[in-house]
């Protein structure tokens, strides 16, 4: 195109509306506005379970921080909490401690191998029930049905000009909307701090600074997303989409438009024939529901999130032309070329990929298993002093120090026995315990302890560059044992 048109202005032989209209394309081709949803209150058991998924998981959310689990008088009492301030994750019964944070990694792989499994399975399941994203818009739009009525109210209403009606209407959705996002924000900082004190506090203005910006950043995106960009978050935002095809198959279950049965669609009056036509009748009750505003007559699509309100929206339909329900339906596109090939249709739920995620998640499942069934509340770690790697005293012995850890994860004090196993020769000392008891320490509830030990060996006993040795304590009361080896160095050659 030349500087002239580009600029607006009629080039040599075309006209200057022509050059105009080439201009409107082009700069409409940048962008496009989003075009508003008005998605139809869909009725039938996929409704009612999306209805009950998201009435669970909101509850989860919302409620699980004022849940109360005791733990004992010096341990907090919130069931499930992140606690920065003491390196602690509480979760009922579990306590995670820094250095068992594998426990969050093997939970985020369980997790993801759980995603992928239910996608070969049955496709963007997750996306249409239980993701976040999904569950808040859902009840957005559940709150935009209550003050501004079902699709062709609401089209009516946002067609019409500004009245007392429609500005009380927009203003109490709005209004419960920043509610609901504040209650989403709030609730978020209530799993890393006490959530009665919390409250109490954030209504004082007492609070410390990151409880306010969290919980308004996440109102601000509660909002903003579930709100007033919706669909947009699932098709432009999310990279789940386009992960998720790697995942699949073509033997995946998915929300199918069954093209053997509906073909040819048209109108159909109440009395006439169904001879060689489709049961699909194009009232277009199917797109009417769809939140994303897609029809699922089209085929696949990246917009789908597999949430089956037009199946519901489908079924309703052929009950009332008295055709048999399942034209929308859960199916594998295997199984629709089958149909149009006048084939039986064949489900194969174990295949090659659904094995592989199958069994990494048994793996991994039963490997965190066994790491909590076999977790101990005492652990015993040591770091040895490497400058100097050891002091030659003047009797000729040598001496080593140590820094010794000690962490009792019970709920209650401890008074243990620290030894050191290796040559008998080695003389230990503890630095901080009573000369009574030279080799006996006491750690509080749920904490960990640190010792500096002193090893020292007599230079008759020396035979060689270094000696092996474990550190050992052991709870006098119960006898529990934790063990942990270490080295100490002579410098003999």
């Amino acid at each position: 195109m030349s500087d002239t048109a580009k600029h607006g202005m009629a080039a040599p032989g075309i006209s200057r509306s022509k050059a105009e209209a080439v201009n409107a394309a082009e700069t409409r081709e940048l962008y496009k506005k989003r075009e508003p949803i008005y998605p139809k209150l869909a009725h039938g058991k996929f409704r009612f379970a999306k209805w009950l998924i998201m009435g669970l998981t909101l509850g989860v959310y919302y409620l699980i921080p004022f849940l109360r689990w005791d733990r004992g008088p010096d341990a907090p009492d919130q069931a499930v909490l992140v606690d920065f301030a003491h390196g602690r994750f509480y979760f009922f019964f579990i306590e995670i401690w820094p250095q068992e944070i594998y426990y969050i990694t093997g939970l985020l792989i369980m997790a993801a191998l759980g995603l992928f499994l239910a996608s070969a399975l049955f496709g963007r399941v997750w996306c249409g029930y239980a993701c976040p994203q999904t569950v808040w818009t859902d009840l957005f739009i559940m709150v935009e049905r209550l003050f501004e009525g079902d699709r062709n109210a609401r089209i009516k209403l946002d067609r019409s000009p500004w009245s007392i009606n429609k500005a009380w209407r927009k203003t109490g959705k709005h209004a419960v909307w920043l509610v609901i996002a504040f209650a989403t924000g709030g609730a978020w900082i209530l799993y890393f701090h006490d959530a009665w004190d919390t409250l109490a506090n954030f209504f004082a203005g007492t609070a410390a600074p990151s409880s306010y910006v969290f919980a308004g950043v996440l109102t601000f995106t509660t909002y903003t997303l579930a709100g007033t960009m919706r669909e947009q978050v699932c098709t432009y935002m999310c990279p789940w989409p386009r992960i998720q095809a790697a995942m699949t198959d073509r033997e995946a279950v998915n929300v199918t438009y069954r093209i053997d049965r509906g073909e040819p669609r048209g109108a159909h009056k109440k009395g006439d024939s169904w001879d060689d036509r489709g049961d699909c009748i194009d009232c277009k009750q199917c797109v009417a529901v769809c939140p994303m505003g897609i029809d699922i007559r089209d085929g696949a699509q990246l917009e789908c999130i597999q949430c089956a309100l037009c199946i519901d929206a489908c079924d309703d339909i052929m009950d009332k032309v008295g055709r048999p329900t399942g034209l929308i339906t859960y199916e594998t596109d295997d199984n629709v070329d089958r149909f149009v090939a006048g084939e039986a249709p064949r489900y194969r739920f174990i295949r090659p990929r659904t094995l592989v995620y199958a069994v990494s998640l048994a793996i991994v499942t039963a490997l965190m298993l066994g790491a909590l069934i076999t977790r101990t509340e005492l652990e015993l770690n040591s770091q040895r002093d490497r400058n100097p790697n050891f002091v030659r005293l003047s009797d000729g012995s040598v001496r080593n120090g140590y820094t010794v850890n000690v962490i009792n994860k019970a709920n209650s004090a401890r008074v243990m026995r620290l030894e050191v196993e290796g040559d008998a020769a080695i003389n230990a000392r503890i630095l901080g315990v009573s000369d009574d008891q030279p080799d006996q320490i006491r750690i509080g509830a749920d904490r960990s302890q640190r010792y500096v030990v002193y090893l020292t060996l007599p230079a008759d006993a020396i035979d060689g560059p270094s000696e092996d040795i474990r550190f050992r304590v052991s709870d006098i009361a119960t006898g529990e044992t934790a063990t942990t080896p270490s080295v100490l160095i002579t410098g003999a050659p």
